[in-house]
């Protein structure tokens, strides 16, 4: 047996697969996110642990004997995370979070040193690890002179789970510390933030044993002999692991809290300037590119709130069959946007409302604007070099086929939607931890499931997608000039 643990943002989830990688079964543990001021988003190390203890105690309860037959641990985790310890390996403050914003003047002032972006072949984001270190240092000096470990949250859990202070190359590329080319921390870019490579982490392949379960939690749990852990993946590569996007030419889209539409490559493509991530992939020698928004079903969930709706009652409204964009236009800058803006301050809008704008309407409008940011990406991707002719859906906005038919007409491509199961990143985490245990081959490991549905795009209403598009991009200036 082997068990993948995804650290969420939301909360972590436990999966228990065979050796034949059937799905035994999962639970999870619920997280919440503290936003003590505007654009902040930070969470608590120690609730971590106490949700994946619970997540765990779901599996143990309901499958006993599987999770005592565990040989290897993956993990999965959010990226960019900034967990900071001392020399004790105590917590110094609560995570700042991916979404955190605070950073944007810190991330400005490193990528105009043209050693970031040639190195790491990215933009320096505000969500990024290095700029959020550059803030403690110069707004929390007392935190900053303590921080012996730079850890990301998956890591943190390694830590907590074997002793270990390890990561690897997939999460690890999103600090802007990485040599992302070579795969090895940058010397160069850590002094530059005023850190040194002993505060890092050592670097193992997400395929490779990074650590081993300690004891007192294995007799906990009920497990005998040794458990492997693998290095694991950040969230987006490991659940390209489950989903088989490991090799050139194929991709994915996911809706979950944030939106990425990912697509693996052979060699390393770096276009910092699209803003598209360029990073290493989890299986050694590969990289990806994506490209990232920030709100994808967190904006349907934020408007949800507003109107007093579940999330499934209000794409209910809509019925099954696309209709044509309205003329209200929603930009999901909630907390600011990544790919392709890079813009930290701007916010969200609703753009055309009128008296006869309805709750229908306006959730139309919402999950017209996650698409149109994802049309955004796409772009991003064609002008760094990286064509893609469909993607397969993920995430749990995937669930609305009506949703799906907006992406694949605004994308003018099929949208697969996997067989039935749960193929994310706690599955492709229990897939990493199943090669690092017996060295299985990881692109045969790693194969893509069985498509159930593919969703086509509208072709009828490809124009007036066009064009609904167009007036999505022409209102970004305005409403940036309102936010600036």
């Amino acid at each position: 047996m082997y068990l993948g643990l995804d650290l969420g943002t939301s909360g972590v989830k436990a999966m228990l697969i065979d050796g034949d990688q059937r799905i035994i079964g999962s639970a999870s543990g619920a997280l919440d996110v503290s936003r003590p001021h505007s654009g902040w988003s930070e969470q608590e190390p120690a609730h971590w642990i106490r949700a994946t203890e619970e997540a765990v105690a779901g599996l143990k309860a309901k499958f006993p004997k599987g999770l005592a037959a565990v040989k290897g641990i993956g993990l999965s985790g959010q990226m960019h995370g900034a967990t900071l310890l001392d020399a004790d390996d105590k917590v110094l403050r609560p995570c700042i979070l991916w979404n955190d914003t605070r950073s944007y003047e810190e991330a400005a002032m490193l990528d105009a040193d043209s050693r970031f972006r040639q190195i790491t072949g990215n933009i320096v984001f505000p969500g990024f690890t290095a700029p959020k270190l550059v803030w403690v240092r110069k707004h929390e000096p007392e935190v900053f002179a303590k921080v012996a470990k730079v850890l990301l949250p998956k890591d943190y859990l390694r830590l907590w789970l074997t002793g270990e202070h390890i990561s690897e190359m997939s999460d690890s590329a999103g600090t802007s510390w990485l040599d992302t080319g070579a795969r090895k921390w940058s010397s160069e870019l850590l002094d530059a933030t005023g850190l040194s490579e002993t505060q890092m982490p050592s670097l193992v392949e997400g395929t490779e044993q990074a650590g081993k379960l300690r004891g007192e939690l294995a007799s906990k749990w009920g497990i005998t002999g040794n458990v492997v852990v693998a290095g694991g993946a950040g969230d987006n590569a490991a659940s390209a692991c489950g989903m088989g996007t490991v090799a050139e030419g194929r991709a994915f889209v996911s809706l979950g809290t944030s939106g990425v539409l990912f697509a693996a490559n052979a060699s390393y493509l770096p276009k910092p300037e699209s803003a598209v991530h360029a990073f290493c992939h989890a299986l050694p020698k590969t990289w990806h590119q994506m490209g990232v928004i920030l709100s994808a079903t967190d904006a349907l969930n934020w408007y949800s709130h507003i109107a007093g709706r579940s999330a499934a009652e209000l794409t209910e409204e809509l019925g099954d069959s696309l209709k044509a964009p309205t003329g209200v236009t929603f930009l999901p800058y909630l907390s600011g946007e990544r790919t392709p803006h890079n813009d930290a301050v701007i916010r969200g809008a609703f753009i055309g409302l009128g008296h006869e704008s309805s709750r229908a309407v306006l959730t139309q409008a919402v999950l017209e604007g996650v698409t149109f940011a994802i049309r955004d990406n796409l772009e991003a991707l064609k002008s760094a070099g990286t064509s893609i002719s469909r993607v397969t859906a993920i995430g749990g906005g995937s669930r609305s086929r009506y949703w799906l038919a907006s992406i694949a007409t605004s994308l003018g491509m099929p949208v697969d939607i996997p067989a039935d199961g749960d193929f994310g990143a706690a599955f492709g985490a229990a897939r990493l931890g199943l090669i690092a245990a017996t060295g299985a081959d990881p692109v045969a490991v790693c194969s893509a499931p069985k498509t159930e549905e593919t969703i086509e795009p509208v072709t009828a209403l490809s124009d007036t997608y066009e064009a609904a598009y167009a007036r999505y991009r022409a209102a970004y200036p305005a409403i940036r000039s309102l936010a600036h």
